[in-house]
């Protein structure tokens, strides 16, 4: 192998990335790589909102005390679920009454998509861990209400922390995790990766992790992608998602520094061909 130091040169990359799939098949190709993109995940907006609307009542009665928005795709959501029964000003002067957590910049984003603005933002990397350590800084939660919006599934470490500091907590689900409609190019990518076709695999959330090993199950490759998956460059674009990884018996070879898809191609393309070429002489 000849290091290329600055870019991937040639690796044949492996991304599961959904909602921003184009954009990463043009970070990839920029910074060197062999572009495969095979999307894994697709949010369904869930048909019962009564959580949703349940928040609102005691939105308006004024029994709410913090909010704390951890996507912003689940921010524009619950507010869209809202002006579905509600004014949209009502809306937003009931939100600019409580004290608004946002977990990063998204959500932030999409707050100020409405004129809102976070009381409290949560450093990188935007744990359930930094979170709790945020409020814990700056609010006296004991006796508080708050309300959680999630996405996808339930973060049990947040609710119970939450709960082990006396607050009441609301779950405010608005949109579940699935598998894309058209799964063939999971398949193919997954098919890739266990022929050797595959020198780096790109993760940008803990979903991803489980709807890959699903689908990896459903077609009797789990253990042979797991084989193949230690021969390669597994990049992690951060904390949650590098210890769903562990919980898979994978492990994580980058994270960045800063838990966004720029710095993870960058960090993985400088750092791939050293790390390959390791773990291909210990083969």
């Amino acid at each position: 192998m000849t290091d290329p130091s600055q870019d991937f040169g040639g690796l044949r990359v492996v991304s599961f990335e959904s909602r921003r799939a184009e954009a990463m098949r043009t970070l990839i190709r920029r910074h060197g790589g062999q572009a495969l993109v095979a999307p894994s995940m697709r949010e369904i907006p869930l048909q019962d909102q009564q959580e949703a609307f349940q928040f609102a009542q005691r939105l308006f009665a004024h029994t709410i005390d913090v909010l704390i928005l951890l996507t912003g795709v689940g921010t524009r959501t619950l507010i869209e679920i809202l002006e579905s029964r509600y004014p949209k000003p009502k809306i937003v002067e009931a939100l600019s009454n409580l004290t608004l957590v946002a977990r990063g910049p998204k959500p932030i984003i999409a707050l100020g998509a409405v004129g809102l603005k976070p009381t409290l933002t949560v450093p990188e990397p935007n744990t359930w861990r930094d979170l709790l350590a945020t409020l814990d800084a700056k609010l006296k939660l004991k006796g508080l209400c708050v309300a959680v919006q999630e996405y996808g599934v339930s973060n049990v470490e947040l609710l119970d922390g939450l709960s082990s500091r006396g607050v009441e907590v609301i779950r405010v689900g608005v949109y579940r995790w699935a598998l894309p409609e058209d799964i063939e190019p999971l398949r193919q990518a997954i098919q890739a990766v266990c022929h050797g076709q595959a020198d780096v695999l790109l993760f940008t959330s803990a979903q991803q992790i489980e709807h890959v090993l699903q689908v990896a199950r459903s077609i009797g490759v789990e253990s042979n992608f797991q084989k193949a998956t230690s021969q390669c460059v597994v990049a992690s674009i951060g904390p949650i998602c590098s210890e769903a990884l562990g919980q898979h018996g994978l492990a994580a070879d980058v994270e960045p520094t800063h838990p966004h898809m720029g710095p993870l191609l960058s960090e993985a393309a400088k750092r791939s061909w050293t790390i390959l070429k390791h773990k291909r002489d210990k083969a």
